[in-house]
């Protein structure tokens, strides 16, 4: 959807085209959100997935853009938080990119695309850049030629993530978690008292390194919720995958500059072609997206060889689908847009996908959910499969419905720990299974 606060139709008088074009968006502006157009993947190069780069690019003068798009098919068992850890992408992304996939319960054999392909942000291109809207970290090095970049997950709408200009301050393995009030504060109203501090270990949320920056309270850190990376799912601290934030925190030395900036339209240019990329802005900052990106499409104009489709912006922006799209008229879409697209097989074993214990007499389980639709039942099982600490959850097949089956736990302390955290995490009611009863 467009920005909640409608801009200011004056404030783009200055430029007659970006006031023509805004004025025609004004008219929908508020309207429902424009459904976007399937594609239907065609045939594309093979391509190991093992060798395609995730990370790290070169950021070549006078190119706006890294990366390239994928396509994988769909496994049974998959879930789009698993394949977006995987290819170094967030739930966001990847969600917003395959908008009628089942986040959840994919179906087997669909086709997802990975948008791989990223708008560098406006400004320098010096040490850390986070881009809030599109939840996504870029870490400048030798004079902004390479760049690696990584998904994050960001503050909620109550407890932000701040903008503004930065530095690391320090680096920490195996931080200690102290306990803010206010979090404190959250677990007591639901019967879940947090000690003062939380030592390193699975139920420390900072995970296994963390880059304390200038403005106190604010960290750049690991997480033991890896599928709320690209969520905003924070206090206001920024999280990485683990395997991600060891390689920024090996690479990152104190001092190192850190901005943070919400730019929720991207312009850029690549081999003459003018790309916009649109992500969701975030309702609770402020900002005039909407004139800075016409302007920086319209200079873009006026320094290419090719005229902006103005169309093309309109649809790129109503669909925020997160990846460049090219938006020149000289272009034809669907053959500039996939035209380094490659197929990657699908690997033996998802990256972190979660690993369900068989069911064994004399364990403690917890009874979840009964859903009469499998499908719900699925979907439930695999929620609660990617909480962070781990809870091992299936589906059972019962008359006349699907149980939702947390377990096998060693111990009756065990199930009881799970039963807090789902009540939590998810407001969920779990209730107990002793060793030999049957629910």
């Amino acid at each position: 959807m467009l920005p909640s606060a409608k801009p200011n139709a004056a404030a783009y008088t200055t430029h007659p085209v970006i006031a023509l074009i805004v004025a025609s968006l004004l008219a929908f502006h508020g309207c429902a959100r424009i459904k976007k157009v399937q594609v239907q993947y065609g045939s594309f190069p093979a391509h190991p997935e093992e060798k395609l780069e995730r990370h790290n690019f070169s950021a070549a003068a006078g190119e706006d853009l890294v990366g390239r798009l994928a396509v994988i098919q769909l496994e049974k068992g998959d879930t789009i938080p698993d394949v977006a850890r995987h290819f170094g992408l967030g739930t966001n992304a990847v969600s917003a990119a395959n908008p009628d996939i089942d986040i959840w319960a994919p179906q087997e054999g669909e086709r997802l695309l990975l948008p791989m392909k990223f708008i560098l942000p406006d400004g320098p291109r010096n040490g850390i850049v986070i881009n809030l809207p599109a939840m996504r970290l870029f870490y400048f090095k030798n004079r902004g030629k390479q760049v690696s970049t990584y998904p994050l997950g960001i503050g909620t709408e109550e407890r932000p993530t701040p903008m503004g200009n930065m530095e690391v301050v320090k680096k920490v393995i195996k931080p200690t978690w102290y306990v803010p009030a206010s979090i404190a504060e959250d677990h007591r109203k639901k019967g879940d008292i947090l000690p003062p501090q939380v030592l390193p270990g699975p139920d420390n949320p900072l995970g296994d390194y963390a880059l304390y920056l200038s403005r106190p309270s604010y960290l750049i850190h690991g997480t033991n919720k890896p599928a709320s990376v690209g969520l905003r799912a924070t206090n206001g601290c920024m999280r990485l995958y683990p395997e991600n934030i060891k390689k920024l925190f090996d690479q990152t030395q104190v001092g190192t500059p850190v901005r943070i900036v919400n730019q929720p339209y991207l312009a850029g240019r690549s081999n003459g072609v003018i790309y916009l990329e649109a992500h969701a802005p975030l309702d609770d900052l402020t900002g005039n997206h909407l004139e800075e990106v016409y302007e920086k499409l319209a200079l873009l104009e006026k320094k290419s060889s090719s005229a902006v489709d103005w169309r093309k912006v309109r649809n790129t922006l109503a669909e925020e689908a997160g990846y460049p799209v090219p938006v020149s008229k000289s272009t034809n879409d669907a053959d500039q847009l996939f035209t380094d697209v490659v197929e990657v097989n699908h690997p033996r074993r998802l990256l972190g996908a979660p690993v369900v214990p068989e069911l064994r007499v004399g364990a403690w389980y917890v009874w979840v959910a009964d859903k009469n639709n499998e499908l719900d039942a699925v979907r439930l099982a695999a929620m609660v499969n990617h909480q962070g600490p781990p809870i091992p959850a299936r589906v059972l097949p019962r008359q006349n419905g699907y149980r939702v089956l947390a377990g096998p736990f060693n111990s009756k302390s065990e199930a009881a720990k799970v039963i807090r955290q789902l009540r939590f995490d998810l407001e969920i009611e779990g209730q107990l299974i002793a060793p030999g009863r049957n629910k």
